[in-house]
């Protein structure tokens, strides 16, 4: 089961383009804030410039003792001896089974309840469903909103992580739309203080 730190539920997804200043040290200063994990997106990199950032962002949060989850590249996530990988629902499908047992935490990106559902029947113990809310990530799509969050929650019995467009003002629908937390892109890695933003999510 993927474990999150209750108190602030929240996953940080990186985008190191939207800093303001030097990637790792607003990593460093993310993980001191203890989200529940930060998620090392950064979807334009080859796979060798994604290792090379890996080991150096790895190398921070376990010092700082805060999860980190490896994105996309599963066989690099395996070198590093990372344990924790999210992947497309694409990528997660021709993953061979006996690589996704290598995971202790398994993340996939959904986009309906029968993404989830699927996710879920390989081997996912958390998923994320988006976008929820309409966000400069998507620009000009409308978010799916809460129906859909809720649809989803409901249909699978692993923590989902609502994403897309996420303020604190949003939690307290998101929790009861059954969602275990949510993700935090553009906010995490512009804000001024991560540990005073995180803590507005507080429950």
């Amino acid at each position: 089961m993927f474990m999150y730190k209750k108190e602030i539920p929240i996953l940080s997804v990186t985008n190191r383009k939207l800093c303001r200043e030097d990637f790792l040290s607003r990593i460093e200063r993310i993980a001191a804030a203890n989200p529940a994990g930060i998620i090392l997106r950064e979807k334009d990199l080859s796979e060798e410039e994604y290792r090379s950032l890996a080991e150096q962002v790895l190398n921070i949060c376990r010092k700082q003792g805060t999860p980190c989850i490896l994105h996309s590249f599963y066989e690099t996530a395996l070198e590093l001896e990372c344990d924790s990988v999210h992947l497309p629902l694409s990528v997660l499908m021709g993953m061979e089974p006996g690589k996704r047992k290598k995971f202790r935490i398994l993340g996939a990106s959904c986009h309906s309840a029968e993404d989830a559902v699927l996710a879920e029947k390989m081997g996912c113990c958390y998923l994320t469903a988006g976008h929820v809310f309409e966000t400069d990530c998507k620009k000009g799509l409308p978010g799916r909103g809460m129906d859909f969050l809720e649809q989803v929650c409901r249909s699978v019995s692993v923590p989902v992580y609502a994403i897309g467009g996420i303020t604190a003002a949003h939690m307290g629908r998101i929790r009861q739309a059954g969602a275990a937390g949510a993700c935090v892109m553009s906010g995490l890695m512009t804000c001024e203080d991560p540990k005073e933003y995180l803590e507005g999510f507080k429950e």
